[in-house]
């Protein structure tokens, strides 16, 4: 995934339905996206944003069949990744440390999600999001 696609807020939620749901048509997108947040943009909003997100590589779509499906191009750890290490640059001055001090004052990690990060820091195992 090249810097220039970094997916926006709306294709991230679109690729979150595709990881999640695996390939899926226009509708089963539209749907998924409806359920999850109460509210959703019309079907034809969908189907543009599913269309510029073939342009950007972000999606494949298979036009074998009638319904167009539509699967995510992009691996998730892999765009995380790139989403994480875009904020660490910007707005942390590449500090690691600052980003998860940061995000542990929001929010304080579960007893499970420390020892992650114990076992993380001591290079025990790599991070269970990371497929390498």
């Amino acid at each position: 995934m090249t810097t220039e696609a970094i997916p926006t807020e709306a294709e991230l939620a679109i690729l979150a339905v595709l990881w999640k749901r695996g390939p899926s048509t226009v509708r089963d997108v539209h749907e998924a996206l409806g359920r999850e947040d109460g509210k959703s943009a019309g079907y034809t909003t969908t189907l543009k944003q599913l269309q510029v997100m073939t342009a950007k590589e972000l999606v494949i779509r298979d036009e074998s069949s009638r319904s167009h499906v539509y699967a995510a191009n992009v691996a998730e750890a892999r765009t995380k990744r790139q989403l994480v290490k875009d904020l660490l640059d910007r707005v942390f001055g590449g500090s690691s440390a600052a980003l998860a001090l940061q995000a542990l004052s929001l929010k304080p990690a579960s007893k499970d999600e420390l020892e992650e990060l114990r076992k993380l820091l001591d290079g025990d195992k790599p991070h269970r999001g990371d497929k390498r």
